[in-house]
């Protein structure tokens, strides 16, 4: 199997270029205020439709108003929606849009029984338990993960160069999700570091 690669919290136009020419499959543009790697819809919109096609546009959100939602489908038109917060189910399904639901992972959280409220998923995202709903490169204990979620596995956290092919070959999980992992800076990417990812997590697969 092929793992699917995101490439979260894009910013620039030229670190959506590497994206895609790198081969990865997917880009995340983030509407969380406290982020670094927020936008604005205007900023948003350009990179939609700088997006060259067959590149998935996913925005991310983390506890947002359902007006917010609505806004940027309306202007910024994503492929999928992300929702990294403490939202409910019936929320993640109002759209009308394939959603991936992401749970913060840590000791005494029981993971599927999180995910089973959102059956409809198109995926379910692991990451590190962080303040920041993530984006802070900070890693999880893997064993943690059930052996065989019910719906797709997105690997988030900590993920980088030098640790996602060990990952993939020990988890083998559908899709694997970067943010820090590949900058030089919070928010700006490193085109080399996105190349070298997209590399090693080909590697693991073959």
């Amino acid at each position: 199997m092929r793992t699917r690669i995101k490439v979260c919290g894009i910013t620039r136009r030229e670190d959506l270029h590497a994206v895609a020419a790198a081969g990865a499959d997917a880009f995340g543009l983030v509407f969380y205020a406290p982020s670094a790697r927020c936008l604005t819809l205007d900023q948003a919109q350009a990179l939609r439709r700088a997006a060259p096609a067959f590149l998935t546009s996913v925005a991310l959100f983390v506890n947002p108003a359902r007006q917010q939602v609505e806004r940027v489908l309306e202007i910024v038109r994503p492929d999928m929606l992300q929702f990294h917060g403490e939202e409910a189910p019936e929320f993640c399904r109002g759209f009308d849009r394939p959603y991936i639901k992401a749970c913060r992972v840590k000791p005494r959280v029981d993971l599927l029984e999180y995910w089973r409220r959102f059956p409809e998923a198109s995926a379910w995202l692991a990451d590190a338990w962080v303040e920041e709903y993530g984006g802070a490169g900070t890693g999880f204990d893997w064993s943690l993960l059930p052996p065989q979620p019910e719906r797709p596995l997105v690997l988030s956290g900590g993920l980088a160069p030098e640790n996602v092919a060990a990952a993939i070959r020990r988890l083998r999980p559908w899709a694997v999700d970067v943010s820090s992992g590949v900058e030089s800076a919070k928010g700006i990417k490193d085109a080399s570091r996105i190349d070298a990812f997209v590399r090693e997590v080909r590697n693991a697969d073959g």
